[in-house]
């Protein structure tokens, strides 16, 4: 058997938990370390965010967990094909391909992505195990593949971006003032900005229409996401979006954005990952 596995910087939809096996980054609130998703969980980690003045630390999965998880892979007579949060973003697919080179059986994938957008990667990758594709075929596959990964989410807050260095505090409080909502992509490996809309209304229209321009292969797996605790800016952006969605996708998934994602966003993103058309 082919298995797929993630780490816990990409989300993956509920009905695949099961399935897919992640192996965690570690998150830090001062001193205080937890393994992603295994004894910190997203509604926790969410939670402990919008209560502490400082932002979390995220540090990469180290080689040795790669290779617990890879021992039981080949203790089992399986294969795997390995998904990783962008190099660019994490020193987790280093890990990877340090715990793989000690073994045949295993392939690594670094998707230039993350959270929903590895997770549809993920997604496609399973499909193709479960078709009886075969290891390098599936590696190769989801390789070419993962060019036409396309991640847009809307921020609710630049506080988060504030904290983490990324803007200035003038910039910060004066998007704050004037409720501004900056729109952000991932883009060969690392996020980017594309632009800043004023208001919730204007940003849902903003990421209908980056979407529509980008045009979406219903065919493949599509994910939306959201930030925080509560999912009601996401489901505000699903009714806005109805036209993008009805009768073409069945079921409409969505997922809490990670923890490394989160990080930085803060509460209240919301985003969406598909293939382009």
């Amino acid at each position: 058997m082919i298995r797929i596995i993630t780490d816990s910087a990409i989300d993956i939809t509920p009905r695949l938990k099961e399935r897919i096996r992640q192996v965690p980054l570690t998150v830090s609130f001062g001193d205080q370390e937890y393994l992603d998703g295994v004894d910190l969980s997203k509604d926790e980690f969410y939670t402990r965010l919008s209560d502490s003045e400082l932002l979390p630390v995220t540090s990469q999965a180290p080689p040795a967990r790669f290779m617990e998880v890879f021992e039981e892979v080949e203790k089992a007579g399986d294969s795997a094909v390995v998904l990783t949060v962008s190099s660019k973003l994490s020193g987790t697919y280093q890990s990877a391909c340090i715990a793989a080179a000690e073994f045949d059986n295993i392939r690594v994938v670094d998707t230039l992505n993350v959270a929903m957008g590895g997770g549809i990667l993920a997604e496609y990758a399973q499909q193709l195990a479960d078709q009886g594709m075969g290891l390098d075929e599936i590696a190769q596959a989801v390789e070419k593949k993962k060019e036409d990964v396309c991640l847009v989410a809307m921020l609710d807050t630049l506080k988060y971006l504030e904290k983490g260095g990324r803007i200035s505090k003038l910039a910060a409080f004066a998007g704050g003032m004037l409720n501004v909502k900056p729109a952000i992509a991932v883009e060969e490996g690392t996020v980017a900005v594309l632009g800043k809309v004023r208001g919730s209304k204007n940003a849902n229209n903003y990421l209908i229409k980056k979407v529509s321009e980008v045009g979406v292969d219903y065919n493949m797996p599509v994910l939306l996401a959201y930030s925080g605790v509560s999912d009601s800016l996401l489901q505000k952006y699903i009714d806005d979006s109805k036209q993008l969605w009805e009768n073409k996708v069945e079921p409409l998934e969505s997922v809490q954005i990670c923890t490394v994602v989160g990080t930085h966003v803060g509460p209240g993103a919301v985003g969406v990952a598909f293939f382009r058309a």
